[in-house]
């Protein structure tokens, strides 16, 4: 498919949830994902696929060594900190990790020459948009520094590819949800913060799920938001990397079903996949948090050619629940 010194590809973050999904994508695709990653957040065990550097982004030593031993020729870059309540908590924090040491890892890439970057952005970066879906076009206003940090760096690349010849895909992504297929990776955080993992942990008797207002303007009063499976995200990236090796011009596009489903919606599909009730209770809103958030993929399918093939409900509740029933337990945090 293409020569061995086009197949390594830099895959920064790639011991988290998505980045690990994605290196799995990349090898099945013939490419040679070498992970880099702090461990701060990821984990040792979610690296299953190609060599892995223990390595932070703002250390441009090691990032240049990395990239010349390895031959790399592509980076994927996931490593950043996504928790939006620790942001507006720790703004500094987020800059810093997010935006500076991403500074740091795009002058590096430029030092080695390299010309391709997918970028994992966020539908964070359009804030709380008043009209559905959200299209590329929509404004992005952020609400928190998490999504702030996302924009600037969408800013950065577009800069960086006027001046270097940095071309770049960014992918903004709607709510990750389920697990690899195989049952080897999965979800795992701490703290976890996401739906259908904290859902499941409720089924288990871990906790009692916390429904964040229960008067929002939809059908059934709960939030509503557009859940992709995390095989189709990082099948995306892989279709990112394929664009831009073929001389896509730099972009950023919506990766989300164009589907919203509501919280209660997912409690109601965990009770009919899993056989098993889940404890619930309704506490007030969280700030900031809009109604409905559901995105327009279709710039995704006319110009990467991709469309989610994984993402029913029932899917990515099914595949999170196997996974998360046999490993979760098992696994350091």
């Amino acid at each position: 498919m293409f020569n061995q010194s086009e197949k390594v590809v830099l895959v920064t973050g790639g011991a988290g949830y998505i980045g690990s999904h994605t290196a799995k994508a990349l090898a099945v695709r013939g490419y040679i994902p070498v992970t880099y990653d702090n461990l701060v957040h990821g984990h040792r065990w979610a690296v299953q696929s190609g060599p892995f550097v223990e390595g932070d982004i703002g250390d441009r030593a090691k990032l240049l060594e990395t990239i010349r031993r390895f031959e790399v020729s592509a980076v994927i870059h996931f490593a950043a900190f996504a928790y939006v309540g620790e942001s507006i908590r720790q703004p500094a924090k987020y800059f810093n990790n997010n935006v500076t040491k991403s500074l740091v890892l795009l002058d590096a890439l430029v030092d080695s020459g390299l010309r391709h970057v997918v970028f994992s952005s966020s539908c964070a970066t359009y804030g709380s948009p008043d009209r559905m879906p959200i299209t590329e076009d929509t404004p992005q206003n952020p609400v928190n520094p998490y999504g702030e940090t996302k924009l600037m760096m969408e800013r950065a690349l577009h800069w960086y590819s006027g001046a270097h010849d940095l071309s770049s895909v960014s992918l903004r992504y709607f709510n990750a949800a389920g697990a690899d297929s195989e049952g080897k990776l999965g979800e795992l955080h701490c703290p976890e913060t996401h739906l259908i993992p904290l859902v499941l942990e409720a089924i288990e008797g871990r906790r009692c799920l916390e429904i964040y207002g229960a008067d929002y303007p939809t059908p059934d009063g709960t939030c509503v938001r557009d859940y992709i499976h995390v095989s189709d995200l990082a099948d995306a990236h892989v279709k990112a990397l394929d664009y831009l090796r073929n001389g896509g011009v730099p972009i950023a596009v919506n990766l989300g079903t164009g589907k919203g489903h509501s919280v209660r919606e997912v409690i109601g599909a965990a009770e009919e996949v899993t056989g098993r009730k889940v404890p619930h209770r309704i506490v007030p809103r969280r700030i900031g948090d809009p109604a409905i958030l559901v995105a327009d993929p279709s710039l995704a399918g006319k110009v990467l050619d991709w469309c989610p093939k994984s993402s029913s409900l029932d899917c990515m509740i099914g595949s999170a629940w196997k996974w998360h029933s046999e490993h979760s337990r098992e696994l350091p945090v």
